[in-house]
């Protein structure tokens, strides 16, 4: 049997299924508690966060944004800053794939971690068949 991953990286739609109890949300949740638990890590670009929080504000507001923020203080998931490799990293990307550039930055981080990427965002299904991301697919609503 495979050893199971010891990193998850997330893109917002990930996070915002979570967050609003959307398709996927289970399968969030128990990545989420097992992280607290310290059987793996949980990865977010901070531009992810950013995608998630101009979501949120559009569909729901700013009180809304302000809950999100609150509740992301509360979990295991470790906001990854971005550094100017990781910038030429997802610019690069962009650029040889047809993906949007947020996307990109879920991307990098995940490969950065070595992270199993948690998604059900079919922009990334170009992705899957380059195999350069290990991707676990959520069900959509969006």
């Amino acid at each position: 049997m495979a050893a199971s991953p010891t990193a998850y990286a997330l893109d917002s739609l990930a996070l915002l299924a979570y967050l609003e109890g959307e398709a996927g949300e289970s399968r969030v949740r128990e990545l989420l508690e097992a992280a607290k638990a310290g059987s793996h890590t949980v990865h977010l670009s901070l531009i992810n966060l950013g995608e998630a929080l101009y979501i949120t504000e559009r569909e729901r507001g700013l009180v809304a944004v302000h809950r999100t923020l609150a509740a992301m203080d509360q979990l295991p998931v470790q906001i990854e800053p971005v550094e100017r490799a990781t910038v030429l990293a997802a610019a690069h990307l962009k650029a040889s794939h047809r993906i949007s550039y947020a996307d990109a930055f879920a991307v990098v981080t995940a490969l950065e971690h070595q992270a199993v990427l948690i998604t059900g965002d079919p922009d990334f299904r170009t992705l899957s068949e380059s195999n350069l991301v290990n991707l676990e697919w959520l069900p959509r609503t969006r």
